[in-house]
């Protein structure tokens, strides 16, 4: 099926403020979308990721800056100036419609002849596994089948930048993963530019070319999903990426150490010296990052089980740091699956080289480790 030319998206300096808000729901975004590429926004509840996408959609209005799609400014066009097309996480199908007239709609309405609509609606069916479905009415059709006819309403028009606010929000868990797999692969054949809105990590990493991380309105880091995960710009950043969560916490430096529990953790020079005379470090290690240990091993610390969840290719140990300086969340270790340890029971562990993440105290900005 042939789209319309993918177009790149800028956002420069886009800033929304509601009313009677002091506080801008996104504030100064500026963002750079390459043609055909899949950027997903992600972060928590009330971040700006969909008013983000609204603002690019004509949705929103854009107090300050400016959004292009290509090189065309479209800041103040109206929606269906903008050769976009949304989809949304409530399917919105005409319910006294069939599949194949939903489908067509926007198309219909736009004056194209029947016989291209037809053409059209028939090729995206045949790439969304709906040609079965043309002619039932959406009541008849399960919540993934509503889905996948939302997102063929999308391509027969074949716009220049898809826009997906949360797709996949209202369908199962085991749905949600086959129909996530088959998002991300239509949108590698149709090569259309699509800017995808997610609350959940898990969904941003496996689906995204790049993946945009906001908080209150700022954008906080855009980078691959691999980069995100390995080189966090943030505290935030590194604790809202990945599943499980990194370990972070706050510990005091000791003589180029940092006391985690019981334990000194060696800590790079790099780092003690951009800690400076502030004497705590906000230390961050992932799950599977730590290395069985034995007690008295140099730069080991004790935790101790609270839980331990066996999934059978592998298992996560949730428990507790052994010492006094216990500030920070549980621990999580990725243990391997067989000869686990039991509730109550104490384990050192070590971080493996390199697997030691470093953030200041008061900005949370990472720190230099190496």
């Amino acid at each position: 099926m042939s789209t319309s030319t993918s177009s790149s998206v800028t956002f420069s300096g886009a800033t929304r403020i509601y009313p009677g808000s002091d506080r801008p729901a996104v504030d100064a975004l500026d963002l750079h979308i390459e043609a055909g590429e899949f950027l997903v926004l992600v972060g928590p509840s009330g971040c700006g990721k969909s008013t983000s996408l609204r603002m690019l959609a004509g949705l929103e209005e854009v107090d300050a800056g400016q959004i292009l799609i290509g090189d065309r400014d479209v800041t103040h066009l109206r929606p269906k100036d903008r050769d976009i097309a949304m989809v949304f996480q409530n399917y919105a199908l005409y319910p006294h419609m069939t599949v194949a007239e939903n489908m067509g709609f926007a198309l219909k309405i736009a004056g194209v002849d029947k016989a291209t609509v037809r053409k059209q609606v028939e090729e995206a069916a045949a790439i969304l596994d709906l040609a079965d479905y043309l002619d039932r009415k959406p009541k008849a059709l399960s919540g993934g089948q509503r889905q996948r006819v939302a997102m063929g309403r999308a391509i027969v028009r074949q716009p220049s930048v898809f826009c997906m606010d949360e797709p996949l929000s209202n369908l199962d868990a085991k749905l949600r993963v086959s129909t996530r797999t088959q998002i991300a692969s239509l949108q590698r054949r149709l090569g259309t530019t699509t800017v995808y809105v997610t609350h959940d990590q898990v969904e941003a990493m496996t689906m995204g070319d790049r993946v945009a991380v906001l908080k209150d309105g700022l954008l906080q880091q855009v980078d691959t999903p691999l980069g995100l995960y390995e080189k966090p710009a943030n505290a935030f950043v590194a604790g809202f990426i990945g599943s499980p969560a990194m370990n972070l916490g706050t510990f005091s430096v000791v003589d180029g150490h940092a006391r985690i529990g019981d334990g000194l953790v060696p800590l790079p020079r790099s780092t003690v010296e951009a800690v400076g005379a502030a004497g705590q470090v906000q230390v961050g290690f992932r799950p599977e990052a730590l290395l069985p240990a034995s007690e008295g091993d140099p730069g080991s610390f004790a935790v101790q089980a609270l839980v331990v969840e066996e999934l059978g290719s592998d298992a996560f140990l949730y428990g507790d740091l052994v010492g006094d300086d216990l500030r920070a969340d549980h621990v999580v270790v990725r243990l391997p699956p067989r000869g686990v340890p039991q509730k109550g029971e104490t384990v050192w562990f070590t971080v493996e080289p390199g697997g030691l993440h470093a953030f200041d105290v008061e900005t949370g900005a990472a720190l230099p480790t190496h």
